[in-house]
């Protein structure tokens, strides 16, 4: 509907334009249907210009030369060269630069045509309108840069709002996989011993039912960082968690029956918002893995605090059959990795020797933290 809207406005532009040229042709006291046909050429093609602007512009240049040669002028251009003004505009703002050069010399050589037979045979009375196409070619061209400037901030938005979507759906799976895992084991523990030992049940239902709150709880942040109308609602914000969460992370894997010991190096500081989040995040997708695949098994998390690095093993000592360890190219592993890379850090995941299995992070950091 736009695109038939525009090409009507432009058919009406014409029309307009060539009713002035006709009107030009009739007040020069030239006779017969030529001089009318040459000064409606002069403006009819901009009702093509938009899909034909180099020969619209072309075209119109030489009916201007045709008007001034064939003895029509009397020092007035159909429509007072209105027409290809608007060519010249055109051709700037939709084609090439290059494009645009090579309209604007035959042009002015049409121009210069007009102006010589008319009777102007000064040079310097030329410059004027050559100025004003010239003016005329750098205001298309910068519209035309204008519009590419647009489509280019466009194109970064879309794909910011694309790469959002993708770190929403990376942490909906961390904490749906996490938490998602330890209500599963959890409930299969309470079943499998429901009738020998209802202690331990009632201990794994405990335990399940505080992962899906946690769950719910995290899913719950992350919704409200997306609600609009809740940005200026200091008393709805929850930051997302970071290493200071991790010895929550840590008591609920205890309770869903993985033995994990925690050790720091270094001088322990506050990392930024951002690789604090990936860090989090790395160390509960590894626990997640190792509670889904290595069977029984201890697990170890090292945090290490260098001056210019911050490292982040996660090892267990768990079942070795390749069958159950987590792929090195899996999607849990492969999203680590690209959270690591966004912060400039590296991940490095894999089995160990002999048994087990192990995932770094390293991230850079300053010394202020």
């Amino acid at each position: 509907m736009r695109i038939h809207q525009t090409v009507l406005t432009d058919v009406l532009f014409a029309v307009v334009l060539s009713a002035l040229a006709v009107d030009n042709a009739s007040r020069s006291g030239a006779q017969g249907w030529l001089v009318y046909l040459v000064a409606v050429l002069a403006t009819a093609p901009i009702a093509a210009r938009r899909s034909i602007p180099v020969l619209a512009t072309l075209i119109m240049g030489a009916a201007l030369a045709g008007y001034g040669l064939l003895g029509y002028s009397n020092g007035e251009a159909p429509a007072g060269g209105f027409g290809i003004l608007v060519g010249m505009f055109t051709v700037a703002m939709v084609r090439s630069p290059r494009a645009a050069l090579l309209t604007f010399l035959p042009s002015v050589a049409g121009m210069a045509v007009f102006l010589g037979t008319a009777g102007v045979v000064s040079w310097s009375l030329l410059v004027l309108p050559t100025l004003v196409l010239l003016g005329t070619w750098g205001l298309g061209d910068a519209t035309r840069r204008w519009a590419l400037r647009t489509q280019l901030i466009a194109a970064r938005a879309a794909r910011a709002v694309a790469d959002e979507r993708v770190r929403i759906a990376r942490e909906l799976h961390d904490i749906v996989t996490h938490h998602m895992s330890v209500v599963s084991l959890q409930a299969g523990l309470a079943q499998y011993v429901l009738d020998t030992d209802p202690a331990t049940a009632k201990v794994a239902i405990g335990a399940a039912g505080d992962a899906g709150r946690q769950a719910l709880a995290e899913m719950r942040r992350l919704l409200d960082v997306l609600r609009v109308d809740d940005l200026h609602a200091e008393s709805g914000y929850h930051p997302q968690p970071g290493l200071a969460d991790l010895d929550r992370l840590v008591e609920h894997t205890r309770n869903a029956g993985l033995p994990v010991e925690v050790v720091v190096t270094g001088r322990a500081r506050p990392l930024p918002p951002g690789p604090d989040l990936c860090a989090y995040r790395v160390a509960q997708e590894s626990l997640t893995n190792i509670l889904k695949h290595a069977g029984p098994a201890t697990a170890r998390i090292t945090l290490d605090y260098g001056d210019q690095t911050f490292t982040l093993s996660v090892n267990d000592d768990g079942a070795p059959a390749p069958a159950k360890a987590p792929s090195p190219q899996s999607h849990g592993i492969r999203g680590m990795r690209e959270r690591a890379e966004l912060y400039g850090g590296v991940l490095i995941a894999g089995p160990r020797d002999p048994r087990g299995f192990g995932v770094t992070l390293r991230l850079p950091i300053t010394e202020d933290g």
